[in-house]
């Protein structure tokens, strides 16, 4: 495959993607509009002798939900749809049959979910940006260190979540299989087991102890477990890389 059939194939992905109106629209709500009520509610309902919403302490509460609250659940609709979108609208056969290898129908699906899950947590990121400094009041700011940091470990953290969805979804066929294992996993379960001590060192191996440790800076949700950066750095890494794994010989194997 050369590259200009490369490009082409990940922006045809990308535009499917892009044209998933309810995907699109639920991943602003729950990523963009989030972000926007919580500060705007936070300024309504404060009163005189409160702190405002924003300022360094505001911008710890965005990246809470950027990166572990609300963002994330936007790129799990994402990554599902990339995965299980062609299977589930019975046109994974057609794409089959075009002479397209199924390595390559699968390849684009990561990064043509990531362009649009990075595009969607940018403008929620944006949004935590704008009410962290329009609500400071006298409040510290966050440097400007903070805020690439910041942007950055979002980009990295919900792009993991978006990758590890696309290869869960690839190999289960399923959308909504996805969506509940991934949403029930992060918000029920892994918070459990990191509270769990009895579990000691097997908690390194969850996707939200690394997501909290390599925060940019320390969040109100504190790491539980005491693991390295390199090791946090390593378990994002190895939950993608097999998701993506696992996705791939799901595919190659699928039924046309």
């Amino acid at each position: 495959m050369t590259l200009t059939i490369a490009r082409r194939m990940l922006g045809a992905e990308f535009l499917k993607l892009r044209k998933k109106r309810g995907t699109v629209v639920w991943s602003l709500l729950l990523a963009v509009a989030s972000a926007i009520v919580y500060f705007v509610y936070a300024e309504l309902r404060r009163s005189s002798t409160q702190q405002p919403p924003g300022g360094l302490d505001g911008f710890r509460h965005g990246l809470e939900l950027v990166g572990i609250i609300m963002a994330p659940l936007a790129a799990v609709l994402i990554g599902a749809e990339a995965g299980a979108g062609d299977t589930s609208a019975g046109v994974f056969r057609d794409l089959v049959v075009t002479g397209r290898s199924r390595a390559a129908l699968f390849a684009v699906r990561v990064p043509g979910a990531l362009l649009l899950t990075w595009l969607v947590v940018s403008l929620s990121y944006a949004a935590v940006v704008a009410g962290t400094l329009l609500f400071a009041g006298s409040q510290p700011l966050p440097t400007l260190v903070h805020v690439l940091q910041g942007w950055g470990w979002a980009l990295l953290v919900d792009g993991a979540v978006c990758a590890a969805a696309v290869g869960l979804a690839s190999l289960t066929q399923s959308r909504p299989a996805t969506i509940t294992a991934l949403i029930g996993f992060e918000l029920v379960a892994s918070p459990l087991l990191l509270q769990t001590h009895s579990l000691g060192h097997a908690r390194d191996a969850l996707l939200e102890a690394s997501v909290v440790k390599t925060a940019p800076i320390p969040l109100h949700i504190g790491p539980v477990v005491r693991e390295s950066s390199a090791l946090a750095v390593i378990v994002l890494a190895l939950w993608v890389l097999i998701a993506i794994a696992l996705g791939a010989w799901r595919t190659q194997r699928a039924d046309a």
